[in-house]
């Protein structure tokens, strides 16, 4: 078993303890009506964005998400959050550095020996989500349920259904698909982004994401038979028999595997949360990995961290 298995299957018990941390570390979290920028770099910049518009549709405040190395300097925020999980990567430590005195900022890190985490004015870590793993799993979603906590979000709920998810058969044979496009609405389009990378990332694999309004609007012209339109979240009415006319396979946590497995434990919800659809589209992207002869603990041209000269 590939390393990343167990990081994946890890992840119901690393939410339930972001949850119990979310009350202790409120002080170094978003204020409600403050106006908040979130950064990362790849993974994180997607659980940035899916925070950034959760919270912001809560109505809590004006959120916005960055690439790190895109954030503007020149607007003005009242706190400023990244998520990493080394600490090290380049444009993160960069943009702390450059916002010292200026911004107060918090860094939600696996690390709490890392250069974030002592850049930062203040920091949430979160040692045990970190991973031995390239490609991120349990870190990320560790750190949005975190998040969606501090939110108010049920995330003991959220947990349960992720129990479900990393027991659960795979929607489909990954050897008899050959393109993947994942979509989402408003904070699942962050999701949507982050399982097509892990297509991209563990199988070398031709994998795209839209939002989910956006994808009749030109994307829905690779849809073709064998291959895979995934949606999480809330879909817009007519979508599922669109991609069907493509003949495409199309999946949601409403029809896909977990609706068969949800009797078996007492756990889980129907649909399940996109958050745990995620972990289903993690280990779909590792068995991707494997069908291809390739080993997801070793992506190519990857490193567990980016550090620029």
């Amino acid at each position: 078993m590939a390393y990343v298995d167990a990081e994946i299957a890890s992840q119901p018990d690393c939410w339930r303890e972001a949850a119990n941390l979310a009350p202790t570390v409120t002080d170094r979290l978003p204020h409600p009506g403050e106006r908040v920028a979130v950064v990362g770099c790849g993974t994180s910049w997607f659980m940035s964005s899916a925070y950034a518009a959760r919270r912001e549709a809560a109505g809590l405040g004006e959120t916005d998400a960055f690439q790190a190395s895109e954030f503007p300097l020149g607007r003005r925020y009242d706190r400023l959050v990244a998520i990493t999980r080394s600490g090290t990567t380049t444009e993160v430590t960069d943009l702390l550095a450059a916002l010292r005195g200026q911004l107060p900022t918090t860094v939600i890190v696996g690390d709490p020996d890392s250069p974030a985490a002592r850049l930062a004015d203040a920091a949430v870590t979160l040692p045990f989500a970190d991973e031995r793993s390239v490609v991120q799993t349990r870190f990320a979603t560790t750190a949005l349920a975190l998040l969606r906590a501090h939110l108010g979000d049920n995330v003991p709920a959220l947990a349960a259904d992720a129990e479900v998810a990393v027991r659960a058969p795979l929607p489909l044979d990954p050897a008899r698909v050959e393109q993947a496009t994942f979509l989402g609405r408003g904070w699942t389009v962050g999701l949507a982004q982050e399982a097509a990378l892990k297509c991209r990332e563990a199988a070398t694999y031709w994998a795209e994401a839209y939002p989910a309004m956006d994808y009749r609007h030109g994307p829905i012209s690779i849809a073709a038979p064998g291959r895979l339109v995934w949606a999480f979240g809330d879909i817009p009415d007519g979508l599922a028999e669109d991609v069907a006319a493509t003949g495409a396979a199309f999946v949601h946590s409403r029809t896909n595997g977990c609706r068969t497995v949800l009797g078996r434990w007492a756990a889980g919800r129907n649909p399940v949360d996109p958050m745990a659809d995620l972990i289903l589209a993690q280990r779909f992207a590792v068995a991707l990995a494997t069908c291809r002869g390739l080993d997801p603990d070793a992506p190519r041209h990857l490193s567990r961290s980016v550090v620029l000269a």
